[in-house]
């Protein structure tokens, strides 16, 4: 027994088993026994699983959310008088849109306490990103990232240890158990901290393709929509964007190298193979900017944040805030002095055709062992490791030229990326279709109708 004596942990499992919904003093008597750890992990465990496999109701999810979102401390930024908004990715490969999309909104007059994660599996880490800047630092208390906010007006920090107790438990849990695809444990844990940042506006960029964790268009969806609806609950204006993640998004994919493209693109250097990623952060931006009234329409939003690109707006307000968070903006003025000591090799095509596939998983564990990711959590990641693409779906290449060049801070990983890319990139004789970059848009109109259906049972 644990929690309320009228409560026992065997029968909230049991009732989850069976598809029973929990009442809300069920709930809350798990999570609070997951934040102070009165629970025991092999219980704890064994109701995740059983999520994982039934489900929850949608008024379970939203009490599970807000539950998670108060067992610590919770961000106010309401005395900072204007709207905090956000943008959270599902996970991707070469998506460096934070850093793009953050300085655009505070630009436009908004407030963004944009909270963000390491690299996880085969995607990137904002925050691993981010620190290959020199002495800039993403650990922050609450009152460090207020003073940062009030300073510049955006902040990309990681997680505060008070921040969300329940979630850190139960991920490392799910992390260990097979319960990490659950939409509604994903769902939960996602918007547990968002919602502790105290946002009025959430723009969602759910990932679909061979580079997205959740590889089931319907589970995708379903996901989507479930994230919207929670957020809507609560209070935050939501929208979720399914967007396209069947090849690296822009040229470059890793760490340093994510931070010299994004900066370009601030400073409205465009390339034709990293128009994906302008486009995309100019979207996701423009959603974010009518969330807040900062634009009357999304293509209003799209005009302006273009504007905040052109001008320069958007680049200042990056460099103030890398400046706030104790990095030297100074370094952007020879971008690629951050990669000076890296090595690099060239992966060449092995026939002539043109880009008809990409395994965008591989991919990204490609630039992992390259050193960009973690295989144990306290590993180091190297902000040399990385890749810059010269061909993606559709190009037309000859045997023999580059279809990417690779960097490391070691030649004896090159080996392993290789042979994992070689695997992944396939050249035929006929170019592929065209695939838009966005799809269907989720929003507090539709989503209700997608969750009237009979919820995914694949976790594939």
């Amino acid at each position: 027994m644990t929690g309320k004596s009228s409560i026992h942990v065997q029968d909230c499992i049991r009732k989850t088993r069976d598809a029973v919904p929990l009442n809300a003093d069920e709930i809350a008597m798990l999570v609070g026994g997951a934040a102070n750890g009165s629970i025991p992990d092999y219980q704890l465990s064994a109701w995740l699983m059983a999520v994982t496999l039934r489900g929850l109701t949608t008024s379970e999810l939203q009490t599970l959310t807000q539950e998670m979102r108060s067992s610590g401390e919770q961000f106010d930024p309401s005395s900072l008088g204007k709207f905090a908004v956000d943008k959270h990715s599902t996970g991707g490969v070469g998506d460096k849109t934070s850093f793009i999309v953050a300085p655009i909104a505070v630009a436009a007059g908004l407030l963004v306490p944009m909270i963000s994660g390491r690299a996880l599996g085969h995607t990137g880490g904002t925050l691993d990103k981010l620190e290959s800047i020199p002495n800039l630092r993403t650990r922050f208390k609450l009152e460090g990232m207020r003073r940062i906010l009030e300073q510049v007006g955006g902040c990309i920090v990681g997680q505060s240890e008070t921040l969300v107790p329940a979630d850190r438990k139960l991920y490392g849990l799910r992390d260990v158990t097979a319960t990490v695809e659950s939409p509604e444990l994903i769902c939960a844990s996602i918007m547990s901290k968002k919602l502790a940042a105290g946002l009025n506006g959430l723009v969602l960029d759910v990932k679909t393709g061979s580079g997205a964790f959740l590889k089931s268009p319907a589970l995708v969806e379903f996901l989507a929509a479930q994230m919207v609806a929670t957020g809507e609950a609560s209070g935050t204006r939501t929208v979720a964007l399914l967007t396209d993640m069947e090849q690296p998004l822009g040229l470059m994919s890793g760490n340093a190298v994510e931070i010299i493209e994004a900066v370009s693109l601030l400073r409205d250097v465009r390339h034709p193979l990293n128009e994906d990623l302008r486009t995309l952060s100019i979207t996701l931006a423009a959603w974010m900017l009518f969330l807040g009234d900062a634009a009357a329409t999304v293509e209003a939003g799209k005009e302006l944040a273009a504007d905040l690109l052109a001008n320069g707006d958007a680049y200042e307000v990056f460099c103030d805030m890398v400046s706030a968070q104790g990095g030297d903006p100074q370094c952007f003025d020879d971008p690629e002095s951050l990669m000076s000591k890296a090595i690099r090799t060239k992966l060449r095509a092995p026939r002539s055709g043109y880009v008809a596939r990409i395994d965008c998983e591989k991919v990204g564990w490609a630039v992992q062992r390259l050193g960009a990711g973690r295989e144990r959590a306290d590993d180091k990641v190297s902000p040399l490791a990385g890749m810059e693409m010269h061909a993606k779906l559709g190009s037309e290449v000859r045997a023999g030229e580059p279809l990417c060049t690779l960097f490391a801070d070691n030649v004896s990983r090159f080996s392993a990326a290789e042979k994992l890319l070689l695997e992944a990139i396939a050249i035929e004789d006929e170019a592929p279709k065209n695939r838009h970059l966005i799809g269907k848009i989720i929003t507090s109109e539709n989503c209700q109708e997608i969750l009237k259906q009979p919820r995914p049972s694949s976790f594939v």
